[in-house]
């Protein structure tokens, strides 16, 4: 059997166990179950409780009134006005017709392409 055969039938082989998923399931049922032992340990509860105490203590309640002035205040309306002004004005307008020139030019179609045999590819590899 030449060296090439020997290569092909290993390859086959590693495939063959590889699609049959024996040490992949292991795999996953073992981090499935760290994950779990993570969930349930004394360090996740505590952090939990913190993340909690956070969000519904004062100091949470003085982030999300803040939040909420900027958003509602004058600083606030003044920059969605702003940003509508910018959409609205001549160089919005601009931008927006250079960035689909862009989109639509050979370049663009050609980065847009790269982008998506990136993540086909990407996809291929995370399936079991």
């Amino acid at each position: 059997m030449s060296e090439f055969e020997q290569e092909l039938r290993s390859w086959w082989a590693r495939l063959l166990a590889w699609l049959r998923g024996d040490q992949h399931a292991d795999t996953a049922r073992t981090a499935k179950a760290a994950v779990q032992d993570l969930r349930d340990s004394d360090a996740a509860r505590r952090a939990e409780a913190a993340i909690r105490d956070l969000r519904e203590g004062e100091i949470g309640r003085k982030a999300e009134a803040a939040i909420r002035d900027l958003r509602e205040g004058e600083t606030g309306r003044k920059a969605q006005e702003a940003l509508r002004d910018l959409r609205d004005s001549e160089a919005g307008r601009r931008a927006r017709e250079a960035l689909r020139d862009l989109r639509n030019s050979e370049a663009g179609q050609k980065a847009e392409a790269a982008l998506r045999d990136l993540r086909d590819g990407e996809a291929a590899r995370d399936k079991p």
